[in-house]
């Protein structure tokens, strides 16, 4: 603990000063008495619903078919009080200026009941991606390996979870649980791209999928690639226009973009099978069955201690 006690005097106005920025920066506040959800429910809600899509991979581990469906029907009926509760939460942030008055609750409900309808579905579609993981990844000894430690497979398995929200207009949340994925695997998928089964990101750190990305069955992605915006669209006053106008490329099925490649522009498509070589810039459609490469770079190498004048040694690689 400090011992000079006279600078503890200066407190006051520290304070007087925070508070006069809460009226001056208004939008960085929540002064208001309807709570917010909450990251940590959030975060808890994302750690339950991988339970139910992997069981037995996390944390309940001698898991079998006499006690699966005990554990499993502990697990939604928690989720769909947390998800009921997190759910009201952002539509009434949304909702508390236009409609005061309005039940959250009652609104939320039938929404947490609808997801938990969806992971049925969403868990055939997870087994295509780890599937498409295991076929795509020499280095794969299992399948199990890939689900207890691929990044890309839990950036995914979130993503789908998100997205069935954001289909059913929850606001905050979706994007809440992305942003968790991607603070934990370097991987960014917005909640709003549509990605089609058998997806498979290799490595992962540094992947970007914009938020009206349209992604076909069995593509596959490997670190750093970008699919984002070419331009954006501005208003009167010269500012960006928000909402989710298609700005983002669209990838047919089985196409393949190879690590560092960015790709952009919501009129970029891609064909069927074509194959989008590392470091490549795009903004153009490519028909089906096509590659695209960079054509072959020349490395200059320069010796420390030249004998005579520099020599530049060009290398085709």
């Amino acid at each position: 603990m400090a011992t000079d006690l006279r600078l503890k005097d200066e407190l006051p106005a520290i304070t007087e000063q925070l508070l006069d920025t809460y009226t001056e920066c208004s939008r960085m506040n929540h002064l208001a008495h309807e709570p917010l959800p909450n990251k940590d429910a959030v975060a808890d809600i994302l750690a339950d619903l991988m339970e139910a899509l992997y069981p037995g991979y996390g944390r309940r581990q001698n898991l079998h078919f006499g006690n699966i469906g005990y554990y499993v029907g502990s697990l939604v009926d928690a989720l769909h009080d947390k998800l009921t509760q997190q759910i009201a939460r952002a539509l009434r942030h949304d909702l508390c200026e236009e409609v005061p008055h309005v039940d959250c609750e009652k609104m939320a409900q039938p929404k947490a009941i609808e997801l938990l309808r969806r992971l049925a579905d969403v868990r055939m579609v997870l087994e295509q991606d780890v599937d498409a993981a295991y076929r795509g990844d020499p280095a794969a000894r299992s399948h199990h390996e890939i689900i207890f430690s691929y990044p890309g497979l839990e950036a995914i398995s979130i993503y789908r979870v998100a997205h069935e929200l954001h289909l059913l207009k929850v606001p905050y949340i979706p994007r809440m649980m992305t942003e968790l994925a991607h603070a934990k695997t370097g991987i960014d998928i917005h909640p709003g791209a549509t990605i089609g089964p058998g997806f498979f990101i290799d490595h992962g750190t540094g992947v970007v999928i914009g938020e009206t990305c349209e992604i076909g069955s069995n593509v596959k992605l490997y670190q750093g690639v970008t699919l984002g915006a070419l331009s954006f669209t501005k208003d009167d006053d010269g500012g960006l226009t928000h909402g989710s106008y298609k700005r983002h490329p669209t990838l047919r099925d089985g196409v393949i973009v190879y690590a560092n490649a960015t790709i952009l522009g919501g009129q970029t498509v891609l064909g069927e099978r074509a194959v989008i070589g590392s470091n490549v810039w795009l903004t153009e459609s490519v028909p089906a069955d096509t590659t695209v490469v960079l054509e072959k770079p020349r490395l200059r190498l320069k010796g420390a201690k030249p004998a005579k004048d520099d020599v530049a040694i060009n290398y085709e690689i």
